[in-house]
């Protein structure tokens, strides 16, 4: 199996993976509205930003190089600015969180999520500025000699981010206290699974196009 259909795979899974979510936090929970009275309304805001922004999006920008025609500088724009939108969502999502946690008078990052959330969101940062810093004053030696730590640190950090998503969503699970098999238990697996098989593809994508 080539990259181009990996990467296939990975946007099949990404998207299933995003519709699954939608379906979850519209249906079964009490919706998304970051500015509502209802807590759980402002906290499902989370969920969906870290998911569609810093996941799905930071996918489609490790993807960009195999599916943006164009030159390699228009697919490095497009890389760049995915990521930056990735950040910006990240951030509204952190925001809904630590606003839910006020809402509801609950301590702010105490569990083993949180902390690789919080430590993945910043690293992330850390590695988009470094990348930006080196395509715009980097020599083209130093960006060769750069570029493999960029891509093994970038597989890394999207990889924490999905851990940091599975973690979430058993926080989650284990808070609403559903019974065992109830569809929406189910639901919540199922979107676990496609998060994870998302990751996989993204970066067996990689990988090969890289071998």
């Amino acid at each position: 199996m080539n990259s181009y259909g990996t990467t296939i795979f990975a946007h099949l899974f990404g998207l299933l993976a995003l519709i699954l979510l939608l379906v979850w936090l519209l249906h079964y929970r009490e919706g998304i509205e970051y500015d509502s009275d209802d807590p759980f309304r402002v906290f499902n805001v989370h969920p969906f930003m870290m998911f569609f922004g810093f996941i799905f999006l930071v996918g489609q920008a490790m993807l960009a190089y195999q599916t943006v025609p164009g030159t390699h500088e228009t697919q490095k724009i497009v890389h760049l600015t995915l990521h930056l939108i990735a950040i910006i969502l990240g951030i509204v999502g952190l925001c809904a969180v630590f606003k839910f946690h006020d809402m509801m008078n609950l301590a702010d990052v105490y569990s083993l999520h949180s902390w690789i959330g919080i430590g993945t969101f910043c690293l992330f940062g850390l590695q988009w500025l470094l990348g930006l810093g080196f395509m715009l004053q980097g020599s083209a030696q130093s960006r060769t000699g750069m570029a493999p730590w960029h891509v093994a640190g970038g597989r890394a950090l999207f990889f924490m981010a999905i851990c940091a998503a599975l973690t979430g969503l058993m926080e989650r699970y284990t808070s609403i206290k559903l019974l065992l098999h109830q569809r929406e238990s189910h639901l919540i697996n199922f979107t676990g699974l496609a998060i994870l098989l998302f990751g996989v593809f993204v970066d067996m994508t990689i990988g090969l196009a890289r071998s």
